[in-house]
């Protein structure tokens, strides 16, 4: 399998390929604030042909660049229905002071197809199989991606439900503690330590070293952090 991938823009949010090899169809994860220029150059490095966006939620420095890499490419975006609105409303996502910032208005818009993504799914795409499970509470509509490798660990594309020592913060709209804690204890808790975690933002880590380390996941009760846009 090959995996690649590059912080984009202000919030240097995660956007990765993930494809069998170089040479081959591959899906685009993420593509964020000024991410067009960086995708094309990595997608010209290995040979690859897009098939698919997919999103893990709908903020906006994940969905920015959506639009133009789907209709650029002829594909896609696939996102959950729960946050399928911000793909054209980014406001719906953003805290009072991000809106503030940005003048209370960003012009977005969705790509010309968009499919959505139901829990305990699955999508057959670019030769890879990858599981889709909803994992409310960075906002209602996150989800994480997994997908073995051929040596069976799994990767598991986490968007901003977990990072390397974190979880996302559930302090914006549409963000809720608790239902985090219950997808943190239902779905990534119940993954093999040897899963390679490919977070939103940050390093890459591993569900063991997670399990192990993470203050969030030792101790769900402890109160929520601010990772995150």
């Amino acid at each position: 399998m090959l995996v690649a991938g590059f912080p984009a823009g202000s919030f240097q949010t995660n956007c990765y390929v993930v494809a069998s090899a170089a040479g081959e169809a591959c899906v685009v994860v993420d593509p964020g604030q000024d991410a067009v220029e960086p995708l094309e150059a990595l997608l010209a490095e290995h040979r690859l042909t897009p098939v698919a966006v997919l999103l893990t939620h709908g903020h906006f420095d994940h969905t920015f660049s959506v639009a133009p890499v789907c209709d650029g490419h002829d594909v896609p975006a696939w996102i959950h229905p729960d946050d399928k609105d911000m793909l054209a409303d980014p406001m719906k996502g953003m805290s009072t002071q991000a809106s503030a910032f940005f003048g209370g208005r960003i012009e977005l818009r969705e790509p010309k197809e968009v499919r959505t993504l139901a829990d305990g799914g699955s999508l057959e795409l670019a030769g890879l199989t990858l599981g889709v499970a909803h994992t409310p509470g960075h906002t209602e509509g996150s989800v994480i991606f997994t997908t073995p490798t051929e040596e069976g660990v799994e990767v598991i594309i986490a968007g901003d439900t977990l990072f390397a020592g974190s979880i996302g913060r559930t302090d914006l709209p549409g963000g809720d503690f608790a239902k985090m804690q219950a997808s943190l204890r239902d779905k990534i808790l119940t993954l093999d330590d040897s899963g390679v975690v490919l977070p939103g933002h940050g390093p890459t880590t591993t569900i063991g070293r997670e399990r192990a380390s993470n203050p969030y996941l030792q101790d769900l009760g402890t109160p929520a952090p601010g990772r995150g846009m």
